[in-house]
C-alpha cells in the first residue's frame, strides 16, 4: 500500500485515511486447527540447525530494497558474511527520488538532465506515505534523521463528472457515507472473512451500503463514484477489491503521514550498514536461483546463484526480496521448481498498477488568497465552496467533459504539494493513477524520452481537462501553464514486477494463508527464505514498514538458524491488527 508505495507502499501506497479509517477494528485470527501444516519445515529447520549452529553462514540477499537492506543490516550486525545482489546501480529498489525540471532546463542528455534542479527539490517516484504512527520503525527514522512529515487533514474539492465543484455541505454528506462504509467494511471482513463469497467486491457492499441511506438517488450516485477513489489506495479498481480478504488493507494504527521532505534520508539511514560492510554487487540480475532439499540429502547443501551475465556464486543461505510481481514472472528461475502450495500463493495475490504523474506550474493558482474575488459560478449561489477555493485534494469524478479509452473508468485524484510545511511546499500537484487507466498511460509513455515534446505534451493532454477545472484557472494566465512533468512508469520496469505491491482481488480464497506460506518460503530445507512487501505483518503489507520488517524477520529466522545473536532485531509481530496484543511470535 510501497504510494503509498515502497512503494514500495509508497503504503509502497496513498494515504490519507480520516480518523475513523485509523480506528481499532477487531480481527479474527486463524484457529490453529486450521493453519498450514508447517510440520516438515520444522523437522527441516530443526535437522539444519544442528548441523549449523555456531557456524558463520554465508548469505546472499537478491535485492537492495528497504526490505534487502534492513536484512542485510541485521545479519551484518550478528555476525554473518552478506552479499547483497542488485539488477539496478542503486540501492532502494521502488524507493526513488529524483528532481522535476521545466521544459526549458531539459536536455537531450540523460545526465545532463540530472544535473539540473527546479525549484530546488526533490520528488519521490516510489512511495510517499508512512501508514500508521503506533509502534512504526519508519517514523523514528524519520524523526533521527529529520525527515519532515504531514499529517495532510486539508479540504478536499470534489469535481462532479460534469466537470462542475460540489458544494462544501453535500461534498461532506458523500465524505461522511464513503469513509462510515470503509469502516463498515473492515468491520464486516473482520467478522465475517470466512463466509463471505470470494467473489464479492467492495464495490458490491457499497451499493448495497448506500442503498439503505436517506440520500436522494443523485446523492446515491455520488457515493458510488466516490468510492471509486479507493483504486488510488491499492492500485486497482474498487470492482477488483475482495471484501473477503478487505480486512488485510487495514493499516498501523495511528495517523498517516505523507514525506514532505521525501525518502532521501530515510533511505541513507536504512542503507548506511550494507553499503559499508556488505559486499554489494550492482548490476547483477540474478537469473537462476539452484538449490537442493537439505532433509533429503541429508546434508546442509549449497545453495547457487546464476547472474544474468552468467556468473556464479554459492551460499549457505539466500534471501530473495524480489517483488512479487517478479516472482510471478520469474518462477522458473528456481531450481528444482517450487513447491506447489508456494506457487500456489505467488499466483493467487495480485500486483497492483498504482502510478504517479507530477505536474508543476509556476504559481499554485488554486489556492484562493485572502483578497482573491469570488468566482462568477460561485457568486450566483449561496452555497460555501471553501473546499474548493483552497484544497489540499482534488478528486475528479469520471469525466464526461473529455476523451478518454472506450471501457476505462478515468476517475482522478490528487493533492496538492504547495499544501506542504514552507520548507519543502512547490506548486506541484501530484496525481494517482490506477488499474487500466494507469496501464493505459505507462504505454503511452514507454519509449519517450522524459525531455521530449512528446512526453510533455502527452501528460499534459492527460492532464489539462482535470487541472483545468481547478479554482483560480485561467487559459490566459502564464501561472496556469505547467512547467514539468514527471511520471512513475513502475508497469514497465521488470526490477519493480511491473507494477506497484500486493493486493487482493475478487476471487481470492486463502489469502491469509498464501501470506503465511510466502513467509515460510522454503526456509531451511533449501536455504531459501523470502522477504519484501508482501510477506510483511498483515497490518503493513504493500507498505515501507512492511518492507522493512520482512527484511528484519527473513535476517532473525537465518540468525535463529545459525544460533547468533539478535542485535537490532525489534519486537517481533504476529498476525493481529491493531486491535490486537503482539504475542512475539516470530
Amino acid at each position: 500500500m510501497l504510494h503509498g508505495f515502497v512503494s514500495v507502499s509508497c503504503r509502497l501506497r496513498p494515504s490519507r485515511f480520516h480518523t475513523l479509517h485509523n480506528r481499532r477494528l477487531r480481527h479474527t485470527l486463524i484457529p490453529k486447527e486450521d493453519q498450514p501444516p508447517f510440520q516438515s519445515r520444522e523437522t527441516s529447520f530443526l535437522f539444519h540447525m544442528t548441523i549449523t549452529m555456531g557456524k558463520r553462514p554465508n548469505v546472499a540477499v537478491i535485492g537492495a530494497g528497504l526490505s534487502g537492506l534492513r536484512c542485510a543490516d541485521i545479519l551484518i550486525q550478528n555476525g554473518a558474511r552478506v552479499t547483497l545482489f542488485e539488477a539496478r546501480d542503486r540501492v532502494g529498489g521502488r524507493v526513488r527520488m529524483r528532481n522535476v525540471y521545466s521544459q526549458s532546463q531539459r536536455f537531450t542528455n540523460f545526465q545532463q538532465v540530472h544535473q539540473q534542479k527546479i525549484h530546488e527539490h526533490l520528488i519521490d517516484m516510489g512511495p510517499n506515505w508512512i501508514h500508521g504512527t503506533g509502534k512504526n520503525p519508519i517514523v523514528a527514522i524519520s524523526e533521527a534523521t529529520g525527515t519532515v512529515l504531514e499529517d495532510f487533514e486539508g479540504n478536499q474539492a470534489l469535481i462532479s463528472t460534469e466537470g462542475k465543484a460540489i458544494d462544501d455541505a453535500l461534498a461532506a454528506r458523500v465524505s461522511a457515507v464513503l469513509w462510515t462504509t470503509i469502516e463498515k467494511a473492515f468491520e464486516y471482513s473482520n467478522t465475517h472473512k470466512d463466509i463471505i463469497p470470494p467473489e464479492r467486491s467492495l464495490l458490491d457492499f457499497f451499493r448495497e451500503e448506500v442503498e439503505k441511506t436517506d440520500l436522494s438517488a443523485a446523492e446515491k450516485e455520488l457515493c458510488i463514484e466516490s468510492c471509486r477513489l479507493w483504486g488510488a489506495y491499492v492500485g486497482d479498481p474498487i470492482e477488483r477489491q475482495s471484501l473477503k480478504f478487505f480486512c488485510l488493507e487495514e493499516c498501523i494504527d495511528g495517523n498517516n503521514f505523507f514525506v514532505a521532505s521525501t525518502y532521501k534520508k530515510i533511505l541513507k539511514y536504512v542503507s548506511q550498514n550494507a553499503l559499508q560492510r556488505a559486499d554489494i554487487r550492482f548490476n547483477l540480475p540474478i537469473v537462476k536461483i539452484d538449490s537442493e532439499s537439505r532433509k533429503a540429502t541429508g546434508s546442509p547443501s549449497k545453495v547457487n546463484l546464476t547472474t544474468a551475465s552468467g556468473e556464479t556464486f554459492q551460499f549457505d543461505e539466500v534471501v530473495v526480496t524480489c517483488p512479487l510481481g517478479w516472482l510471478k514472472r520469474n518462477k522458473q528461475a528456481f531450481t528444482p521448481d517450487l513447491p506447489p502450495r508456494l506457487n500456489q500463493a505467488i499466483d493467487s495475490i495480485s500486483y497492483g498498477r498504482l502510478e504517479k504523474v507530477y505536474v508543476t506550474f509556476p504559481r499554485a493558482y488554486w489556492h484562493a488568497g485572502p483578497q482573491d474575488p469570488k468566482t462568477a459560478d460561485i457568486l450566483k449561489t449561496n452555497l460555501e465552496y471553501n473546499s474548493f477555493e483552497n484544497p489540499t485534494f482534488a478528486q475528479f469524478l469520471n469525466p464526461e467533459y473529455t476523451e478518454k479509452p472506450n471501457g476505462i473508468l478515468w476517475n482522478q485524484e490528487c493533492i496538492s504539494l504547495a499544501a506542504l510545511p514552507t520548507s519543502c511546499a512547490h506548486p506541484t500537484l501530484l496525481f494517482y493513477t490506477f488499474g487500466p487507466c494507469s496501464t493505459y498511460i505507462v504505454s503511452k509513455l514507454k519509449g519517450l524520452d522524459p525531455s521530449s515534446k512528446d512526453y510533455f505534451n502527452f501528460l499534459n493532454n492527460f492532464l489539462h481537462p482535470f487541472y483545468s477545472r481547478l479554482y483560480g484557472y485561467s487559459d490566459s494566465s502564464p501561472d496556469c501553464k505547467p512547467i514539468a512533468f514527471a511520471a512513475t512508469q513502475w508497469q514497465n520496469d521488470p526490477y519493480a514486477g511491473n507494477g506497484s505491491y500486493c493486493n487482493f482481488q475478487v476471487g481470492l480464497t486463502q489469502g491469509d494463508r498464501d501470506i503465511e506460506v510466502l513467509r515460510a518460503g522454503m526456509g531451511a530445507d533449501r536455504g531459501v527464505w523470502f522477504a519484501g512487501e508482501h510477506t510483511a505483518p498483515f497490518v503493513a503489507l504493500g507498505t515501507t514498514t512492511g518492507a522493512y520488517w520482512s527484511g528484519e524477520r527473513a535476517a532473525g529466522q537465518i540468525c535463529n538458524l545459525y544460533g547468533l545473536g539478535r542485535l537490532g532485531i525489534g519486537l517481533e509481530r504476529d498476525d493481529s491488527l491493531p486491535s490486537a496484543t503482539p504475542k512475539g511470535l516470530l
